[in-house]
């Protein structure tokens, strides 16, 4: 039972329970152990999961003997379970005001849940499951809101053992816990946890456990703060493709591997693909299948040739090739080595600035938006642009600035696979955070979603753009304001992506293949401006020989990147992608 896990409790304690049950969660179902008489009906129950899911046993009597029988298909998970006595809980004084928890009240919101899961790197669910259980009081699916925006940024789940089977015990459980990483306010899973137990206290259910990984340090924290402890019941899963890290030893150095590098690592692991980390710094991996090796780093592999690696890293080289392939490009001016001393380049940038308005400066070689300069108006500023751009390459390119939105497509074996909107790095005001708190909370904020990979820096251009706007760093920004801080939508300073994918229009498709094509390259991210991605409408800008494909999540980016590698592990046709 979930207080007595370790000992068989009297029959009259349970005989009232509904037995052997089994609740679909929709991302795999939640196996009450305490409900079963016999320990060969728990396999048998397990054994039953569908593939691409991850069930979970609970509150099992004797788990060394459950594992015991079935040490080859079961495991006994390293999480802890943790639980809130709920006499005990206590409501805080105050409320966050930025966070508003409530019920999911239409199924389209369970679309949002799905892609916060994602985001988080779990599981995504069956959203026809998930609407069928949140009809029935047994299920208790909530969202918080960020009541500056409207926006859904975080969700928890809540199962009623009482009205499930009859839990002699008063018990809830709570389960997937998870906040948007890119833009939920600070306090949005505390606010979840709260809401959730409250809502378990006024029908009087006694205890709230949840399970929770070892080394989950934040989200262990946060359920100390709150009043939770360490309990006694033990987790139970079938040894799978998703459950692989857990059960099986793990490469060396996989650990130290940036999310781009270790979402590769992971998809190979899990179609038994040997990973070796040869230089984890920069997300090199050589990667072994059947007796072949392909060396990669991150999405760089070997396949990609240096031909069609020098024709990514040459911003001037790419707009050529595009350009002869009918893809559009915009105008341009290139400017040689010494551009600053390159008059006549400079008086072609100026009648460029005089027919199309402000340009943008660029290295012509150079990535993660370094020595870019965006809006320059001509004279000094054009100068001063150039310079900063040649201080990373001294080949610069002048281009017309096109405006529209900032669209990565990725494109791996010259099939579109995903594309997103990226967007400059922006705060919301609260009202009593000057901008400078804003920008820091939401810089710690995105370098904790992407390990570190992406920050804000509060540097000139964070203050010229924050000027731009007619606001100083230290000015208080209105509740509920939205100001970007960054002109570029690079990721590397706190951009933030929206998956757009199934929105594309088809001419978009056949421009981002053909790019692809002109290039010869086997995976790239093709960085176009577009006034509507459901429109014809673009112009192309660069192409990257090695884009970030956790940044698509959750695209089958990963999973179609070793479909290329390593055909022979291609899933079969009707086998769902695993998340």
């Amino acid at each position: 039972m979930s207080s007595r896990t370790w000992q068989r409790p009297p029959q009259w304690f349970t005989e009232d329970m509904t037995r052997d049950v089994v609740l679909d969660m929709g991302w795999g179902r939640l196996v009450f152990g305490q409900t079963f008489s016999d320990q060969r009906d728990v396999v048998d129950a397990l054994r039953a999961e569908e593939t691409g899911e991850r069930d979970i046993a609970m509150y099992v009597r004797e788990p060394q003997v459950l594992v015991g029988l079935a040490p080859h298909e079961l495991f006994m998970d390293p999480s802890i379970t943790f639980r809130l006595p709920l006499a005990r809980y206590r409501a805080p004084k105050d409320r966050n005001p930025d966070v508003f928890v409530r019920m999911v009240r239409e199924r389209a919101e369970l679309d949002e849940v799905n892609r916060i899961y994602a985001a988080c790197g779990m599981v995504v669910s069956d959203v026809d499951v998930m609407w069928a259980n949140h009809r029935t009081r047994t299920f208790t699916y909530l969202v918080a809101e960020d009541t500056r925006t409207g926006a859904v940024v975080g969700t928890v789940t809540g199962v009623d053992h009482v009205l499930a089977f009859g839990d002699p015990d008063q018990g809830a459980s709570l389960w997937c816990l998870a906040s948007d990483p890119q833009v939920a306010p600070r306090g949005t899973g505390e606010a979840l946890v709260r809401v959730l137990a409250e809502r378990y206290v006024a029908r009087g259910r006694a205890i709230l456990d949840l399970s929770v990984m070892h080394d989950n340090a934040g989200a262990i924290t946060l359920y100390r703060r709150l009043g939770f402890r360490p309990a006694a019941p033990v987790v139970v899963k079938r040894k799978n493709p998703i459950n692989r890290p857990l059960f099986s030893p793990q490469p060396e150095g996989l650990g130290d591997l940036n999310p781009y590098a270790r979402i590769i690592a992971d998809e190979a692991l899990r179609r038994g693909v040997r990973v070796e980390v040869t230089d984890a710094p920069s997300g090199e991996m050589r990667l072994t299948y059947a007796g072949r090796s392909l060396l990669t780093r991150e999405s760089l592999s070997e396949l990609t040739s240096a031909v069609a690696m020098s024709r990514c890293d040459d911003k001037r080289v790419t707009r050529r090739l595009l350009a002869g392939r009918g893809v559009r490009v915009p105008r341009a001016v290139e400017l040689a080595q010494d551009p600053l001393r390159d008059s006549a380049g400079l008086a072609a940038c100026e009648r460029l600035v005089d027919e199309t308005g402000p340009v943008v400066v660029k290295p012509a070689r150079g990535e993660q938006g370094k020595g870019i300069t965006v809006g320059v108006r001509g004279g000094d500023e054009l100068r001063e642009a150039v310079a900063e751009a040649a201080a990373h390459c001294p080949d610069v390119l002048v281009e017309e600035l096109v405006a529209g939105q900032d669209l990565r497509i990725v494109v791996i074996d010259h099939e579109v696979v995903a594309a997103a909107v990226r967007r400059p790095a922006a705060v919301i005001g609260t009202g009593t955070d000057d901008i400078r708190t804003l920008v820091g909370a939401q810089s710690r904020r995105r370098q904790a979603a992407t390990g570190g990979e992406s920050s804000i820096p509060l540097d000139a251009t964070t203050e010229a753009v924050v000027r731009d706007a007619g606001y100083a760093l230290d000015d208080v920004l209105p509740r509920g304001q939205r100001l970007e801080v960054r002109r570029t939508a690079n990721l590397h300073t706190g951009g933030t992506i929206d998956d757009v994918t199934d929105d594309l229009h088809p001419d978009l498709l056949d421009a981002a293949v053909a790019a692809s094509r002109a290039i010869g390259i086997p995976v790239t991210g093709l960085d176009f401006l577009v006034p509507d991605v459901s429109g014809p409408d673009h112009v192309v800008i660069e192409a990257n020989e090695r884009p970030g494909l956790a940044n698509h999540s959750p695209r089958p980016t990963a999973q179609r990147f070793l479909d290329l590698l390593f055909p022979e592990t291609r899933r079969q046709p009707g086998t769902p992608d695993q998340g």
